[in-house]
């Protein structure tokens, strides 16, 4: 089983992009961030012509997450994430597909830091660490995948003297990072590639790509009854020089059936 985290920056706007990343590579499960796009105005019809069932939760403008599945309908569980009745944002969906409960979440910037757009990044964290506790308590196979707007360690970004003040690796971040960590997930990337320096984010400016000047942000967080079932992972760094395409590149791993 192949799952997939995507953060495609405008699901209309890339939408030639994601369609053409979603036929050459074929992952089973498809999670995406960053929809930019009202609930009415997701490509539905697009996507199920490619082959794939969906839910997802849309916002005009701003955030906006779904899962794909080409295995059967996502069967939605929320479209919250629970703790706080007055937040809005289009930031996280969560179903089972095919005996796995999965979690897609795009977790706020925080940027400018300090102040209240990073007061609310900490508090996010906060509600997905009390949910994550919960999940891991049910025994049940999860992940907890997409945007986490977190570069863990110095390893993580190209030049970490430059990014101390950035709300994506201030301490305050990474700390909160490491305490859901903790609870007993584990990092399928990093697990897979301990020593490497790979990145899933490029920005656009100061030739970013060319220079593979990036950022690991893009992550995938696995309960220890699927952390056993890891058998590959990684970046379709390609797809990031595409053509139109998002700044960010898919991320990938498989699990043994």
């Amino acid at each position: 089983m192949r799952i997939a985290t995507y953060n495609v920056n405008g699901v209309n706007g890339r939408l030639p992009v994601l369609l053409r990343w979603l036929n050459e590579t074929a992952p089973d499960v498809a999670c995406l961030q960053e929809l930019k796009a009202p609930q009415e105005k997701f490509p539905e019809q697009a996507i199920k012509d490619a082959g794939y069932d969906a839910i997802w939760h849309g916002q005009k403008s701003w955030n906006g997450v779904a899962i794909l599945s080409r295995i059967g309908q996502p069967q939605e569980i929320c479209r919250v994430l629970p703790g706080d009745p007055e937040d809005l944002h289009s930031r996280y969906i969560e179903a089972m597909v095919n005996g796995i409960r999965i979690g897609c979440l795009y977790l706020p910037n925080g940027n400018p830091a300090p102040g209240p757009k990073f007061d609310y990044k900490l508090r996010w964290f906060e509600r997905l660490t009390t949910h994550a506790a919960q999940l891991l308590a049910s025994k049940q196979p999860v992940v907890l995948t997409g945007d986490y707007n977190v570069m863990p360690t110095e390893m993580d970004v190209y030049k970490p003297e430059s990014w101390v003040d950035d709300a994506l690796f201030r301490p305050e971040t990474r700390a909160a990072f490491k305490k859901l960590m903790e609870q007993g997930w584990t990092d399928a990337i990093r697990t897979l590639y301990p020593d490497e320096k790979i990145y899933t984010f490029w920005d656009y400016f100061r030739n970013a790509y060319g220079r593979n000047a990036g950022l690991r942000i893009d992550h995938f967080l696995l309960s220890p009854q699927v952390s056993s079932r890891l058998k590959a992972g990684g970046v379709d760094k390609e797809v990031r020089g595409w053509e139109k395409t998002s700044d960010h590149a898919p991320v990938w791993i498989a699990l043994k059936d």
